[in-house]
């Protein structure tokens, strides 16, 4: 840049900061094309700010496809002076798949290890919710738009369980449903550090870390942005793209 430029490296670094431009940081994005997208977000965002009486609003997704890996040397631990280090190739040793209910008034989570992720876990996953949950409240819960929610077998099981409301994030919009959060702070806290040398020792390593979190770490989940700034923030993202197509 500084050489297409004329001009000195400092005088293009002082350039991008006064513009506050930082080239060196990328972010991803993909805006939702779901007809119903106005409609879903108020829906589930209403649900966040203002839940229902007498009910309770549960997060619902899966994480999929989880690896044991375990490093092919010993990793070097932490000592002053020192990062811990760790071999940057590993040895695989099979996945699992985990369901996790995120209740937004408590912070605490459902969770089941399956090894597939099928309608039929899901289902699985519904009657433990059902069992897990007071019976005398409604349950508000809001998923993805995987097809395995809308098999046949499911909604002909939750026409018997009408304390079951389901609630559909749009699609491309994983970000609005808030168990997505606990699912980074389970890979960074229990995961991404984590040596497995067997599917066993990953699910025992999840397992403990829901306990530990619904004992000690949980808390209200809070969201505090509308549902109006989010279709405000949307709009100008369409708005964005139209105009990089129109310079292009």
């Amino acid at each position: 840049m500084a050489k297409h430029a004329g001009v000195t490296c400092w005088q293009v670094r002082q350039i991008w900061q006064a513009a506050d431009l930082k080239p060196h940081r990328l972010r991803t994005f993909k805006i939702s094309n779901d007809p119903n997208f106005a409609e879903k977000v108020c829906d589930v965002v209403g649900l966040y700010m203002n839940p229902p009486d007498n009910a309770l609003v549960l997060s619902v997704d899966e994480k999929t496809q989880i690896q044991a890996l375990d490093r092919t040397q010993p990793k070097l631990q932490l000592r002053p002076g020192q990062v811990e280090r760790h071999t940057h190739d590993y040895k695989r040793h099979g996945t699992t798949s985990l369901y996790a209910a995120f209740n937004i008034l408590t912070g605490k989570v459902i969770g089941r290890i399956t090894q597939r992720h099928r309608a039929k876990e899901f289902l699985d996953f519904l009657r433990q919710i059902d069992r897990e949950t007071p019976k005398a409240l409604d349950l508000h819960l809001i998923l993805d738009n995987s097809s395995t929610h809308k098999t046949p077998e499911v909604k002909a099981w939750l026409a018997k369980h009408d304390r079951f409301k389901l609630h559909f994030t749009p699609t491309s919009a994983s970000w609005l449903n808030a168990v997505e959060g606990w699912f980074g702070q389970l890979e960074r806290r229990a995961l991404y550090r984590g040596i497995f040398t067997s599917v066993s020792e990953l699910k025992s390593a999840i397992k403990k870390y829901i306990k530990v979190h619904n004992e000690k770490l949980a808390k209200p989940f809070r969201w505090h942005k509308s549902a109006e700034s989010i279709m405000t923030s949307v709009a100008r993202a369409k708005l964005s793209l139209i105009d990089n197509k129109s310079a292009n």
